[in-house]
């Protein structure tokens, strides 16, 4: 981490009071964030907080490093969007990749409010269930749900998802409802291709994953197989989520696939970029309300 991003979290962990959260708004881990503070406190010759296992609080030092920090950064940020041309009208082509459920439904209807709102903008919107290379593939900026590798990409979380194991009543009621992932063994499981195609059906405690029944290409064929009762799907929160609400789907063994998801926006940040990439980026944090 640099020392404009130290920086920047210094300023994030003393307005969150939390090195979680702190870290979720630099897009790093909190252990990473905890070493980068450390780091800063020693170059500067002086503890800029004070930690205990509730809360982080702020030294007097601290206090006074951030009120005469704080504009200084902001007006860096400023005279960045000044050069990079950000102050002025959005124009040109922003590049978006997304995977494609999730592009639909939450990247589209923000995309559709930037262009009503700024018309010398234009998008190209490429949804597909693969990881794009930004840089080769020219992309200003990609959604990427799961761990990230280690790059020098910035990262902005903007949410979670849960992985869930879903089957349709009538599927259950011919098989019977699996009381625990040993029994799944027993069922016709429905796998997608795609960067979750090799851990969707890995359990916690399991050295293999069962073999598939079926296999498709698309999250929504591996939804619309569900339904129609061919077998158990595992798949993402929010891509059964109209189908749960409907009791067209049943989540089966709640916890038995391990913890949530990040949702990340993923960047050069060495880059300026196009200067529509810091709208979309603001417009997807408030749209899933971060």
């Amino acid at each position: 981490m640099d020392r404009l991003s130290r920086l920047e979290l210094f300023l994030a962990l003393a307005d969150s009071g939390s090195f979680t959260r702190a870290a979720q708004a630099a897009g790093c881990s909190p252990t990473a964030a905890s070493r980068a503070i450390a780091a800063l406190e020693a170059s500067l010759g002086t503890s800029l907080f004070r930690r205990s296992t509730r809360q982080v609080a702020l030294t007097d030092a601290g206090a006074a490093y951030r009120d005469r920090l704080r504009p200084l950064l902001a007006e860096l940020a400023a005279a960045g969007r000044a050069t990079g041309g950000e102050d002025q009208p959005p124009s040109g082509e922003l590049a978006i990749t997304a995977p494609t459920m999730f592009g639909r439904l939450h990247v589209l209807p923000v995309v559709a409010d930037l262009l009503a709102a700024h018309p010398a903008l234009s998008v190209r919107l490429l949804l597909i269930d693969r990881n794009v290379r930004l840089i080769e593939e020219g992309i200003d900026v990609a959604v990427r749900i799961g761990p990230l590798a280690d790059s020098s990409f910035k990262a902005v979380r903007i949410g979670s998802v849960r992985p869930v194991i879903v089957a349709s009543p009538p599927y259950l009621a011919r098989h019977g409802v699996p009381a625990t992932a040993a029994d799944l063994k027993h069922h016709h499981l429905i796998a997608t291709t795609g960067p979750r195609a090799a851990t969707q059906w890995r359990l916690p405690g399991t050295r293999t994953a069962p073999a598939p029944r079926l296999t498709v290409t698309t999250v929504e064929a591996a939804v619309s197989a569900a339904q129609a009762g061919i077998g158990l799907a595992s798949l993402l929160s929010y891509q059964v989520a109209d189908a749960l609400k409907a009791g067209q789907l049943i989540e089966l063994l709640p916890g038995a696939l391990p913890g949530t998801l990040p949702i990340h926006l993923l960047f050069d940040g060495r880059t300026g970029g196009n200067n529509g990439r810091g709208l979309f980026v603001g417009a997807m944090k408030a749209a899933l309300g971060r």
